[in-house]
């Protein structure tokens, strides 16, 4: 049964926790829709992956660098193989690489937007999008600047990229 496929994103915790977001997965999927929430994974790899563009802009350190680059291929290199199982699939699509996300918004945001989820829910988003979750709902807490920032102040410029985008920003 082919159904409306609407994405949650935002805040971790507004993302993730049924009470924090009024139970939204469970309210998307009585009303017919297919809910689709981006990986757990992809805000660690992205907390590792920024560790370098802190080294090169914001006086981060080459320990942390070295860290974060380790990480990140270390966690890369073990979903290489859910890539690979994934790749004949039909009916599952394999996730990017967090190199892949951060290329996907570059031309949006600056990949120093590190506080809060950063330029990682803008990717997402568009992540999402380029695969046929054309409906996003986007969850921030009340007051929530950072991700007010790369949250709904990137709505108008993501739908620029993608005309086909239903975002709707939720406090």
């Amino acid at each position: 049964e082919q159904k409306p496929r609407v994405g949650l994103v935002g805040e971790i915790l507004v993302k993730y926790h049924p009470a924090a977001n009024n139970e939204m997965a469970e309210f998307v999927e009585k009303e017919g829709a297919e809910i689709v929430i981006p990986g757990l994974t992809e805000f660690f790899l992205y907390c590792g992956y920024g560790r370098e563009f802190e080294h090169r802009y914001l006086g981060g350190t080459q320990l942390q660098r070295l860290g974060g680059n380790l990480f990140v291929k270390y966690v890369e290199n073990y979903r290489n193989d859910m890539r690979d199982a994934l790749q004949g699939s039909k009916r599952f699509k394999a996730p990017p690489t967090i190199q892949e996300m951060a290329d996907s918004v570059r031309s949006i945001l600056s990949l120093g937007n590190h506080t809060g989820e950063g330029w990682l829910l803008t990717a997402e988003m568009v992540e999402l999008l380029e695969e046929g979750a054309n409906n996003i709902i986007c969850m921030q807490p009340f007051a929530c600047l950072p991700n007010h920032i790369t949250g709904k102040g990137m709505v108008r410029e993501i739908k620029r990229h993608h005309p086909q985008a239903n975002i709707v920003p939720i406090d």
